[in-house]
């Protein structure tokens, strides 16, 4: 049996947390803006914009603050690891030939950046997609599964009616990834090939 499976990127797949911090602490620089890389970085999920407005941007400004951070952004990527358990998930996948998604509400030509910096094979990347959006493109794909870190992932993925996986890796605790639908809540990733193989032999069996 062939399972299709989507992954939210940040948070998930990799630890954006120390880049992000530091791009936003520049773009704040530049623009004269109490704006907190560290505290803005404990925050993703949402899409850039708002979570600018949220943290105290002017709103008439956030056009060209997302533009200067997504000029930043590439200068930034070497240095942003993998999530622990990432390439060995992503492998237990492909191991079984089942296709891989990254569905994300980062820029996608940023997202690109990351996979082919850590040298991933993904069948298909979908980006600024957040929340329920993402259930355009896991339908689109057939997806079986969505795995992400925050409240939005798992709505994107009760929304496209695929199973939900959450990782308290991210912003959101157990209980809320729960309350938003997930169907199953692992610590992180170095969980997840073992449970992908029980539920491959409990399809099986069944």
């Amino acid at each position: 049996m062939t399972w299709t499976v989507g992954f939210d990127l940040d948070m998930t797949l990799i630890d954006s947390r120390p880049g992000v911090a530091q791009a936003i602490d520049t773009v704040a620089a530049e623009f004269d803006l109490p704006l907190s890389g560290a505290e803005f970085a404990d925050r993703l999920g949402p899409p850039l914009a708002s979570l600018l407005v949220e943290a105290g941007a002017p709103e008439e400004l956030v056009p060209a603050l997302v533009a200067r951070y997504r000029a930043i952004y590439p200068s930034i990527v070497s240095g942003i690891p993998a999530m622990p358990g990432a390439q060995a998930a992503l492998a237990a996948i492909q191991a079984r030939g089942g296709r891989v998604l990254v569905v994300t509400g980062k820029h996608a030509p940023l997202a690109r950046l990351h996979i082919d910096e850590l040298g991933w094979r993904i069948d298909y990347l979908a980006g600024d997609l957040w929340s329920a959006a993402k259930a355009t493109a896991l339908r689109e794909q057939r997806a079986d599964l969505f795995v992400g870190d925050h409240v939005g992932d798992m709505r994107g993925a009760r929304a496209a009616g695929v199973v939900a996986v959450g990782v308290t890796t991210g912003p959101c605790a157990a209980d809320e990834l729960r309350a938003a639908g997930a169907d199953v809540v692992l610590a992180d990733l170095t969980e997840f090939p073992g449970w992908l193989a029980a539920q491959l032999g409990a399809a099986v069996a069944g």
